[in-house]
């Protein structure tokens, strides 16, 4: 568990990250450059109204889970923290753990508590749009540059217990409205369609990318001819409310718990399909650089393996229901 807090002390300059290109930049200036403005913190361990309504917005598919692990004790938002509260929500595993991306957008801070007040250790925040901004505190290693893109769901660091900590985890935190205006993470990502306690994700009608490639190569591999185009519209959500009333389900067309468990297969190396073009779209999602060409070999086999290692699932190269699981939450 992390000590990190919200807290109203006057912020200090940001540390210099000595790899970064913006090395010596004090906080003022990068706000000012970024037009971020002055720092305000929402110490409540609620969500305010606003956020909450910023917070109603569609399960997109744009939103992914950061990391796989356990919610310790005393690590959930709000929990008190000396004279403040605590500003995120801990995911605890094991040191090199993979840290993934909430959301795409751009990283602009790369330092020692991202310059936040309150905040210890190897620290990455990323810019989303619409003022909405992810923290991943006490990191291991990053995987990411200083002012990089990045994508949903890719790798960018590693957990780990830099700074102030009790043992190895990440710390994140949702800001919404502006940077140091947080909001309760769990509740933030699950309004997206993210169980950040590592459920199966909920997709709904309207969303697009790659997750919506996959639930379209799995109906494919039951005879539908989708075009797997990674846009959930009329054709492919009658497909899968087909698939839900033969299942006994509700047809809603939302992928979600009720409906993933029955749609992914259980894959090993010799197999080949549409399930595996899936599978396939659903490691690069994860920064695999596959080519989905539907043929399960030993490419595909060593990065099934090796997003399993990342994040310390068992090792043996099968893409199981856990495995899906996380490659698609």
């Amino acid at each position: 568990m992390c000590r990190s807090r919200a807290t109203t002390a006057p912020q200090a300059e940001t540390p210099a990250d000595r790899e970064s290109p913006d090395h010596g930049l004090s906080r003022r200036r990068l706000l000012a450059g970024l037009g971020l403005g002055a720092l305000a913190l929402n110490l409540s361990a609620g969500v305010s109204p606003a956020a909450a309504a910023g917070a109603a917005a569609a399960k997109n598919g744009a939103w992914a889970n950061p990391a796989l692990g356990r919610f310790p004790a005393g690590g959930h938002y709000g929990a008190p923290r000396g004279g403040a509260s605590h500003a995120g929500q801990d995911v605890s595993n094991s040191t090199g753990t993979a840290v993934h991306a909430a959301a795409g957008g751009t990283v602009v801070r790369r330092s020692w508590g991202g310059g936040l007040p309150g905040r210890t250790g190897n620290a990455l925040v990323i810019a989303h749009g619409d003022d909405q901004y992810t923290y991943y505190g006490h990191l291991s290693a990053y995987r990411v540059a200083l002012n990089a893109r990045v994508s949903a769901g890719q790798r960018i660091a590693d957990m780990g217990a830099t700074g102030n900590v009790t043992g190895p985890h990440l710390h994140f935190e949702t800001h919404s409205g502006r940077l140091g205006t947080t909001v309760n993470p769990v509740a933030f990502l699950a309004a997206r369609g993210v169980d950040l306690s590592g459920g199966w994700s909920r997709i709904d009608p309207g969303a697009s990318g790659a997750t919506v490639v996959v639930i379209q190569h799995l109906m494919n591999q039951r005879g539908h001819g989708l075009a797997a185009d990674g846009s959930y519209g009329s054709l492919s959500v009658e497909a899968v409310k087909r698939f839900q009333r033969s299942k006994g389900l509700a047809a809603d067309g939302q992928v979600g718990p009720a409906t993933w468990p029955g749609l992914v297969y259980t894959l090993r190396q010799g197999a080949s399909g549409f399930h595996v073009r899936a599978l396939q779209t659903a490691l690069n999602r994860r920064g695999a650089r596959l080519v989905v060409d539907g043929g399960l070999g030993s490419v595909t086999t060593s990065a099934v393996r090796a997003y399993q290692s990342g994040n310390r699932l068992v090792a043996d190269g099968e893409a199981g229901p856990v495995t899906w699981r996380a490659l698609t939450g």
